[in-house]
């Protein structure tokens, strides 16, 4: 089993950056694809990017894509994900989530059922 807990949230104006970090527990981490999604009131839950277990290959949002960049630190069960150039419209509550079922990159990364563990999640506000 794998438990997921994030931090680094917070209010942050447009154009500025802030770093996610999502430490993960349970022997599997290291070798599970791990994903961000986030969700904004009244929306669904949207795939940010995910990754394989070495971090190598990622797979990452068109909306987020030259903005934000995912990584693992498997030696201190920890994924981060970069956001640079931050919008409003990056205002989300940010979740990590795991797959403990597959070990690169998911097929069907974009799909919430894909994951089996899900953090409680981090808020982010961009202001204009």
């Amino acid at each position: 089993q794998v438990q997921l807990v994030e931090s680094g949230g917070g209010l942050v104006q447009a154009g500025g950056s802030l770093r996610l970090s999502c430490v993960a527990s349970g022997r599997t981490f290291s070798r599970s694809a791990m994903g961000w999604f986030r969700q904004a009131p009244g929306k669904e839950r949207e795939f940010v990017a995910a990754m394989g277990w070495s971090g190598s290959r990622t797979s990452v949002s068109d909306s987020v894509k030259g903005r934000f960049t995912a990584s693992r630190d498997n030696a201190k069960n920890t994924v981060y994900l970069q956001m640079n150039s931050l919008k409003p419209e990056d205002t989300a509550v940010y979740y990590c989530a795991a797959d403990e079922e597959e070990t690169i990159v998911p097929i069907m990364p974009a799909r919430v059922a894909t994951y089996d563990y899900w953090g409680q999640g981090t808020q982010v506000t961009v202001s204009s």
